[in-house]
C-alpha cells in the first residue's frame, strides 16, 4: 500500500504545481484595486434572454433591465421562449421585450436559442455595437449596463462582469455555488484582467462586440457548456475577455442536491467536450505563440478532472485488494482519509479568504456565511463522484427550475440588512 501512499502524494504535488500559478492571482486579488474607467460616448446595445419555462422569474430580470441607469432609447430586450410549455413569452411580452418563440426536440440548449435569436435579429434589419447575454433568472444592480459601458467605450470587445447570488442563505447547496462564483470573480477574473491576460465567461453577464458575433456568423457554440467553449474560441481567435467589477449580477443557485448534481455533471461533461474539441489548438497556440491565456484555459478545463480520476480510481483498485488482504486495510484507509484531509484543508481556505474579502458583498447573515465556509469544500468535493460519471453518463441539456421571483430593490434591501 505504499504504492498507492506515493501515488497519492504525486497526485496532490501536481495538483499543487497546475495551480500555483493562481495563488499569484490571489495576492493581485487582494493587494490590487482596479482603475476606474469612464465612457465618453453611451453606446447601443441589445439584450438578449434565452429562457425556458421561466415565467416566475423573467419578469423581475426585464424590470431591472428597464430600470437601468442607461438611456433607454439605446437598449433593445429580447428573449427567446425555447419550447417553453408556460407562459414565459407572454410574461415578457408584457414587459416590454421582443420576444420569438422557437420549438426544437433535436437542437436543446442555450447555444441554439443564441443563435436562433440572432438569426430574428439580424433578419429584422436591426443594428447594435454590442450584445448582453443574460439567464431568465438573473438581476442587474442599476448601474451594471452603464458600468458594462465605460469599458466597451474604451475598445474592450468582450466584458464580464461580477456574479453575485440570489440565495446564497437557502441552504449548503445555493451557498457552495455562490461562494465559488464570488471567489471566480474575486480571484480569478479580477486578476486575470488586471494582469492583461483573457478571463473567462461564466454561463451569464456579459458583453459582445457586434464584429466578434458577425465574423463567427452568430452564434456557433452548441457544446453542454457553451460559455467555456465561447471563451476557449474566442481565446484561438486571439480575443481578450475583460472584466468589470462594478457591473453587479445576481442570479439564482439550485437548492436540490438532484438538480445540482444534474447541472454540474452536464458542466463536467462539457469541460471533456471542450477539451477533446479545443485542446490540441489551445496547446499549439500556447507554443507557437507563448499565449498565456491558452495555458490557463487548458488547466481550466482538463487536469483538476484528470487527477481525480486517477486519485478515485487508484484508491478504489487499492480498496478491492484491501478486502482481499486485510492487513493492508489500515494503510490504505490511513491514505485515502489524509487525501479527503488534504482537500478538505484546501479548500476550507479558499472558501475562507473569498468569505473575508467579500463579506459584505454575500446577502446572509453572519452565521449564514461562517457555516458557509466550512460547508464549502464538502459541496465541492461532491465534484469527484460528478467527475467519474461525466466520463460514462450520457448527458443531455436539462433546464433547471428556477422560481426566485425577488426584485432588484429587494436585493439591495436585503444586502443594506444583513450588512
Amino acid at each position: 500500500m505504499e504504492t498507492v501512499q506515493w501515488i497519492n502524494f504525486g497526485i496532490a504535488v501536481t495538483f499543487f504545481l497546475c495551480y500555483t500559478y493562481q495563488i499569484i492571482y490571489i495576492i493581485v486579488g487582494c493587494v490590487k484595486s482596479p482603475p476606474k474607467i469612464l465612457a465618453e460616448k453611451n453606446h447601443r446595445y441589445a439584450v438578449l434572454i434565452a429562457a425556458r419555462n421561466e415565467e416566475k422569474v423573467i419578469e423581475a430580470l426585464i424590470q431591472s433591465i428597464n430600470q437601468q441607469e442607461y438611456p433607454s432609447e439605446l437598449l433593445d430586450i429580447y428573449v427567446i421562449a425555447d419550447n417553453c410549455d408556460d407562459h414565459t413569452a407572454e410574461v415578457a411580452r408584457d414587459c416590454g421585450a421582443r420576444v420569438f418563440e422557437r420549438r426544437s426536440k433535436t437542437h436543446v440548449g442555450k447555444g441554439y436559442a443564441l443563435e436562433s435569436l440572432l438569426k430574428h435579429i439580424w433578419q429584422s434589419g436591426a443594428t447594435y455595437e454590442g450584445y448582453f447575454v443574460f439567464d431568465a433568472d438573473n438581476l442587474l444592480s442599476p448601474n451594471y449596463i452603464r458600468e458594462m459601458n465605460h469599458h466597451f467605450d474604451r475598445g474592450e470587445r468582450v466584458i464580464t462582469g461580477y456574479r453575485n447570488s440570489k440565495n446564497y442563505s437557502d441552504n449548503w447547496i445555493s451557498a457552495g455555488y455562490s461562494l465559488w462564483f464570488l471567489r471566480e470573480s474575486r480571484f480569478l477574473n479580477q486578476p486575470r484582467s488586471m494582469l492583461n491576460t483573457s478571463c473567462a465567461v461564466s454561463g451569464t453577464g456579459f458583453l459582445v462586440h457586434h464584429d466578434i458575433l458577425a465574423r463567427n456568423g452568430g452564434w456557433k457554440h452548441f457544446l453542454l457548456t457553451e460559455d467555456i467553449e465561447f471563451t476557449a474560441d474566442l481565446i484561438l481567435q486571439g480575443e481578450r475577455i475583460t472584466y468589470c467589477p462594478t457591473a453587479v449580477l445576481f442570479d439564482e443557485q439550485p437548492t436540490m442536491f438532484t438538480q445540482s448534481w444534474r447541472q454540474r455533471l452536464r458542466w463536467a461533461k462539457g469541460y471533456l467536450q471542450v477539451f477533446r474539441h479545443y485542446g490540441i489548438r489551445l496547446f499549439e497556440r500556447l507554443m507557437r505563440k507563448k499565449h498565456f491565456a491558452c495555458l490557463d484555459m487548458i488547466l481550466t478545463i482538463m487536469p483538476a478532472i484528470v487527477l481525480t480520476i486517477v486519485g478515485v480510481t487508484v484508491n478504489l483498485s487499492a480498496g478491492i485488494y484491501a478486502l482481499v488482504m486485510a492487513d493492508t486495510l489500515r494503510v490504505l484507509v490511513t491514505s485515502m482519509l489524509q487525501m479527503l484531509l488534504n482537500t478538505y484543508g484546501f479548500l476550507l481556505l479558499i472558501g475562507l479568504v473569498t468569505a473575508i474579502f467579500e463579506w459584505r458583498q454575500i446577502h446572509a447573515s453572519t452565521a449564514r456565511k461562517v457555516w458557509s465556509i466550512f460547508t464549502f469544500p464538502v459541496f465541492m468535493m461532491t465534484y469527484i463522484p460528478i467527475s467519474l460519471c461525466a466520463l460514462f453518463a450520457n448527458v443531455t441539456w436539462q433546464p433547471i427550475e428556477h422560481t426566485k421571483a425577488i426584485k432588484i430593490h429587494e436585493m439591495e434591501k436585503e444586502r443594506t440588512m444583513v450588512a
